[in-house]
């Protein structure tokens, strides 16, 4: 489904990836771990169009992204959960949905589709008129994950969906993952707690200061030394 090949990028001068290759196939959740300031959210930033990479090669179903400006992008059926949930906090939990389905095929389905993540997330359809900055901290991140599911996408990005958020929380937003997983959505995730991120997806790459360090099955990656020690504490 996605393919990326050598690619590079940066910001200003300072490059932040490394001829980074990964694929993401229709079906699979996969995860990219690694420590603050590995390029994780740069790489997230690169398939949504919203960082252009300055070397390789990036594909969805054989449709170039490179060429392509973040709006066209999410017509490829590419939908991006940003690091912080990037909620409107003033506007109520249906006007955060309603941006959510502004592209054209989305917005003729928008009824459709809202009440698609209602019957996904009822809190969400109790909480519809309540202001979004008022929700709490899982809250908000079924309201920043159901307003990517109303554009219809083929592939969710997560940056970072446990960031900042209280343990008890993090369990709920990874139920949250499994819970799309189920709907039959395929997943690119990135995310530092490794432990838990390895719980909920197929596959995972490692990516070390701009590089890919090592991939596999999460089994595998959950088994490594390097990894344990690393990044889960063991």
């Amino acid at each position: 489904m996605l393919d990326l090949a050598r690619i590079d990028a940066g910001y200003l001068g300072f490059q932040a990836l490394f001829g980074v290759s990964m694929n993401v196939n229709a079906g699979e959740a996969v995860a990219v771990i690694g420590a603050n300031g590995a390029g994780k959210t740069t790489l997230l930033r690169v398939i949504s169009g919203l960082l252009a990479p300055t070397a390789g090669a990036m594909t969805m179903q054989g449709v170039d992204l490179v060429a392509l400006p973040p709006h066209k992008i999410i017509e490829t059926g590419i939908a991006h959960v940003p690091e912080g949930r990037r909620l409107f906090p003033r506007l109520s939990v249906e006007d955060n949905l309603r941006m959510g389905a502004y592209i054209p095929a989305a917005r003729a389905r928008f009824s459709e589709r809202l009440d698609y993540v209602f019957t996904l997330f009822p809190r969400l359809k109790e909480r519809r008129g309540q202001l979004a900055g008022t929700l709490s901290g899982g809250e908000q991140q079924m309201c920043a994950i159901a307003r990517t599911l109303m554009s219809g996408p083929k592939l969710v990005l997560l940056d970072e969906p446990s960031m900042g958020l209280a343990p008890v929380i993090v369990a709920q937003v990874f139920d949250l993952v499994r819970r799309i997983r189920a709907e039959g959505y395929t997943v690119l995730i990135v995310e530092q707690n490794v432990s838990q991120v390895l719980k909920v997806v197929d596959r995972a790459y490692l990516l070390e200061v701009g590089r890919i360090k090592a991939s596999g099955t999460a089994a595998e990656l959950s088994a490594s030394d390097e990894v344990r020690k690393a990044y889960m504490g063991l």
